[in-house]
């Protein structure tokens, strides 16, 4: 399991709890893996990090600018969670062209896809909720709020 710490990515033994590597490289909110390679926030880009060996190959704008909280990897995209522009971006890994984009009536905390379908964090005040969502078009199809102060 990797994740980031803002000033590298940490590979983490599940089993053990260790932190079993890190690379030494921008780690900001958010990371993803298509199955070869780790995209990483670094406040207003994105990089594409070869794991093997922790060489940044390419980078491309994050749409946020510097605003992004979350980032995925699913249909062969990056999915991007933008905090206060209340958003939910999808795309090109390559170009960082947007594809689509989600609007949320609320600040977005995070954004995954588990078995397919579309997650997203949200918060607002004191309150809090994960969301499953229609990828086409937005819709709410599921809220499960989170106790408060989380």
């Amino acid at each position: 399991v990797w994740f980031a710490s803002g000033d590298r990515l940490n590979a983490l033994d599940p089993a053990s709890g260790k932190v079993v590597r890190a690379i030494d490289v921008a780690a900001h909110a958010g990371t993803a893996f298509d199955g070869q390679h780790l995209f990483q926030i670094a406040v207003d880009r994105i990089q594409k990090i070869d794991p093997n060996t922790g060489r940044v190959l390419a980078t491309i704008p994050a749409p946020g600018g510097g605003g992004d909280s979350g980032l995925a990897w699913a249909e062969g995209s990056l999915w991007v969670g933008q905090n206060r522009g209340r958003k939910i971006h999808q795309i090109d890994p390559q170009t960082g062209a947007v594809l689509r984009t989600i609007d949320s009536n609320r600040i977005v905390t995070g954004v995954t896809w588990i078995d397919g379908e579309l997650w997203h964090g949200t918060w607002e005040g004191d309150e809090s909720d994960v969301r499953r969502i229609d990828p086409e078009t937005g819709k709410v199809l599921e809220k499960l709020d989170m106790p408060p102060g989380t």
